[in-house]
């Protein structure tokens, strides 16, 4: 079975993705996601240009050989651009091979350790009074963990909280690349922030009771001595766990952190290589990995790190947000669903528009996903509807502390 093409498909049905189709000369097709939310084409151009011609008649199911030959063979490793195009490949190859043999793809990861993935959904407000009424959206929705995002007193909007100002009237969620000429400025004040949220957690555990698992997202905005003291005054809240709460590159702060807080830590979506996570892993730093099946090299290479993750007792909790397209959400409900040391998954629903274009069966019931025994990653690219849907320029916002400093997000 060899791969006879390979297309880069590059649509946005409301936000921009980009997908790979393989086809092999027996006719089966394969999908990958290779979307870089916010530089969308330079991956497209990664692919069409330097990858898609070595594919042509190689062996479809040589899967890690072929993930070996892109990481090692392009001499310059690593990187959010590389890795999603590699990952791409490499979740094409395994779409197409579990089709050939007629199962579903966890059953080739060593099939289901669990009946469903726990998953956890988003809610946010400007206020406490709307944060309170997302939880209860969300709850009623089924959601059996939800992550609380706030707005802070004195800033007029604030990066994944919904219905901020920034959003021009509509729904403001997590990761919102939107459509304009230059990114979106922000302006940011960690005192404020820091003063504010154990207030929010506090009032969240008094309406909602202790049982139900919370995550709060610090978006890489503090220092180590900083994300200490936030992780130090969460603590009588009980969350499930503090995410990025430091620049994800600076990985040496979060000794300071796990030295001050006994909150479990979580990062890594911003990583794209295994080699990102093994002083975090081998100094037992964090709690949970958060990297995507797009963004650290497909199924191959997302299960190297959480292979290695088990190893130390460390979960996974695989990054899920609105710019991973459904391919890239089926890839990683099957690594869920097969893996021993699973710990939790994102979720935020697609639009109704993405789902015109990639035609789902994986499902979400009583707070639990599941990616469907559909051969393959059980999810189909509508070629004509994603004509319908050009691309679109669209950028993350931009951090400014009040004195103008940029600053992390």
């Amino acid at each position: 079975m060899r791969i006879e093409s390979a297309e880069v498909v590059v649509t946005c049905p409301g936000r921009n993705f980009v997908t790979l189709r393989i086809t092999t000369d027996d006719g089966l097709t394969g999908w990958g996601d290779a979307t870089l939310n916010g530089r969308e084409l330079a991956v497209e151009a990664y692919l069409r240009e330097h990858v898609v011609p070595l594919l042509i008649g190689r062996d479809a199911g040589a899967v890690e050989d072929t993930w070996q030959y892109l990481y090692r063979g392009a001499y310059w490793r690593c990187g959010p651009v590389t890795m999603a195009a590699v990952a791409a490949v490499d979740t094409a190859l395994w779409d197409i091979k579990a089709k050939a043999a007629g199962m579903p793809l966890y059953q080739l990861l060593g099939g289901a350790s669990r009946v469903g993935a726990l998953a956890y959904g988003h809610a946010s407000g400007r206020d406490v009074p709307e944060l309170f009424d997302s939880i209860r959206l969300h709850l009623e929705r089924g959601f059996r963990a939800i992550r609380v995002q706030t707005g802070i007193p004195g800033l007029d909007t604030v990066y994944g909280v919904a219905a901020s100002e920034a959003g021009g009237g509509q729904r403001y969620d997590y990761e919102p690349a939107r459509p304009t000429a230059l990114p979106v400025e922000e302006v940011w004040d960690t005192r404020a922030y820091l003063r504010h949220v154990p207030g929010v957690f506090e009032a969240v555990r008094a309406e909602f009771g202790p049982e139900l698992p919370l995550l709060h997202d610090g978006h890489h905005r503090m220092t180590p001595i900083e994300a200490a003291r936030l992780g130090k005054a969460l603590e009588p809240y009980d969350l499930f766990w503090l995410e990025d709460a430091t620049p994800g590159e600076d990985q040496a702060a979060l000794r300071l952190v796990r030295q001050h807080t006994t909150t479990p830590l979580a990062i890594g979506e911003v990583f794209n290589s295994v080699h990102d996570y093994t002083a975090l892993l081998g100094e037992r730093l964090i709690d949970y990995v958060r990297s995507a099946v797009t963004h650290a090299g497909g199924v191959t290479g997302l299960k190297k790190v959480l292979d290695l993750a088990a190893v130390y007792g460390v979960k996974s909790g695989i990054h899920g947000p609105t710019d991973i397209s459904p391919v890239g959400m089926a890839a990683a409900l099957h690594l869920d669903i097969a893996v021993h040391n699973f710990g939790i998954q994102e979720y935020m629903p697609h639009t109704a528009e993405t789902l015109e274009v990639f035609r789902t069966s994986f499902t979400f019931a009583d707070g639990l996903l599941h990616p469907s025994d559909t051969p393959g990653l059980g999810v189909e690219l509508d070629l004509a509807a994603a004509a319908r849907f050009p691309y679109r320029a669209a950028y993350l916002p931009v951090n400014r502390l009040a004195d103008g400093t940029v600053h992390d997000w």
